[in-house]
C-alpha cells in the first residue's frame, strides 16, 4: 500500500465527528438483509424467483437495472422473454428475472465540502436531508462521507434519517487554507477561506466503495454531491471506477455549481464542471448524472427522480458462458423489445473469485 493511501486510510480511522470509524471490519449484514448465494432463491408467494443478491460467483451474474420508453418514462412491466442479455457480444440465458421495489438498499451519501461549494452547502443538506427521510426504509442502511482536503466518515451505517440529518447539519466547508498538510490527516484547525487546496472526490468514491460497500449485499447505491472537480486524489478515475464495479454499486451524481463562486474567481465554468468524468463515474456503474446547478427545485427533482428509479427496478440473472474467474473486465449489454426503450444498467463486471477481497 502506498504511504498516500495509508494516510488516508488513517484519517478515516479519526472521523471529522464522532463517529465509529470508516474502516471497522467490513460490517457484517444484518440478520434480515438479503443472502449471499450462488443459487437463486426458492419461489416468493406471487410464484416468482426472488433474486436478492448482486453478485459475481461461480455460476451468476445478477444484475439490477431500470428501462425508460421514448417519453423517458420508467417502464415497469416487462418479463424475462422482453429482454436479452450479452456478455463480451455474446448472448447469455437469463435464469431468473424480477421487479424489485422493496429490496433492503445500501446508500452512501459523499458530500463535497470544498470551497466551491460554499454557497450550495446549506441546499444540499436541506434537501439531502429530506431525501433520506422519505427514503429510508426500516430494512435500508446509509453512511455519509465528506470530501475536500480531508474524506472523512460523518455518520456510519444507520437507517435513522434524524441521526443522518444532524451529520450533514455539522459539514463545513473546508478549503485547506494552505496548512501544508498531507490531504487526509487533517492537520488541526484549517481556515474557511481562501482558494481551494484540494478535493479528494475520487478517493472519496475510491475509499466508499472499497472499505465500506465491498462486503455489503443486496442493492448498493452511491450519491455524490459535487460539482465533479477532483483536485489532489491519490486514486485516478479509472480507479474509482473500477472500485465502484467491484463492489456492485450503483452511482448517481448530482452535479451542483455554485456559479457565482467560479465566476468571482475568474474561471470559466464550461470547462470546470468535471461533467466527462462524472458520466463516465455513473455511467459505468449503471446510475447517471444529474445537473441541478445551484437551483433547489431542481435539487429536490433530482432526488425524487432517484428515489423512482431505485423503486422501480429489474433483477436478471445469467450464468456466464465464460466461466473464468481469472478478475478479467467482462462488458455487459441488456436490450429489452419494444418502441425506443432504453435500459439503464452497468457497462460490465470484473470475474473476481468468490473469496477476493482486494
Amino acid at each position: 500500500m502506498r504511504l498516500s493511501r495509508a494516510l488516508l486510510l488513517l484519517a478515516l480511522l479519526v472521523p471529522a465527528v464522532a463517529t465509529p470509524p470508516l474502516l471497522r471490519a467490513q460490517d457484517a449484514p444484518s440478520a434480515d438483509a438479503p443472502p449471499v448465494s450462488d443459487a437463486p432463491d426458492t419461489q416468493d408467494t406471487n410464484g416468482q424467483n426472488a433474486i436478492t443478491t448482486l453478485k459475481v460467483s461461480s455460476n451468476l451474474v445478477s444484475l439490477f437495472f431500470t428501462v425508460r420508453d421514448k417519453h423517458n418514462g420508467l417502464v415497469p412491466t416487462l418479463t424475462k422473454n422482453d429482454c436479452n442479455i450479452y456478455e463480451d457480444r455474446v448472448q447469455q440465458t437469463i435464469k431468473d428475472f424480477s421487479t424489485v421495489s422493496d429490496l433492503p438498499l445500501t446508500i452512501g451519501i459523499l458530500l463535497d465540502t470544498s470551497g466551491s461549494q460554499m454557497n450550495v452547502l446549506p441546499m444540499e443538506q436541506q434537501t439531502g436531508a429530506e431525501f433520506l427521510k422519505q427514503m429510508l426504509k426500516p430494512k435500508d442502511e446509509a453512511f455519509l462521507i465528506s470530501f475536500d482536503v480531508n474524506v472523512n466518515l460523518l455518520a456510519d451505517y444507520t437507517s435513522s434519517a434524524a441521526q443522518l440529518t444532524r451529520a450533514m447539519d455539522k459539514a463545513t466547508i473546508n478549503t485547506g487554507g494552505g496548512s501544508g498538510g498531507v490531504p487526509g490527516i487533517g492537520q488541526g484547525p484549517i481556515p474557511q477561506s481562501g482558494a481551494p487546496k484540494g478535493t479528494l472526490l475520487y478517493d472519496a468514491v475510491y475509499l466508499a466503495a472499497h472499505d465500506k460497500l465491498r462486503q455489503e449485499t443486496g442493492r448498493k447505491v452511491l450519491i455524490l454531491l459535487t460539482d465533479g472537480q477532483d483536485e489532489g486524489s491519490e486514486e485516478k478515475l479509472s480507479q474509482a471506477v473500477e472500485d465502484a464495479q467491484k463492489a456492485n454499486a450503483i452511482i448517481y451524481v448530482l452535479l451542483i455549481a455554485d456559479r457565482g463562486f467560479y465566476s468571482n474567481g475568474g474561471i470559466n465554468l464550461g470547462g470546470f464542471t468535471g461533467d466527462s468524468a462524472m458520466h463516465k463515474l455513473a455511467g459505468d456503474t449503471g446510475g447517471r448524472v444529474i445537473d441541478v446547478g445551484n437551483n433547489g427545485k431542481k435539487m429536490e427533482a433530482a432526488f425524487a427522480q432517484i428515489e423512482e428509479e431505485l423503486r422501480t427496478q429489474y433483477l436478471a440473472s445469467y450464468t456466464p458462458l465464460n466461466t473464468k474467474l481469472d478478475g478479467g473486465y467482462r462488458t455487459i449489454q441488456i436490450q429489452c423489445k419494444g418502441d425506443g426503450l432504453k435500459v439503464q444498467a452497468r457497462k460490465g463486471y470484473y470475474a473476481m473469485p468468490s473469496d477476493d477481497t482486494n
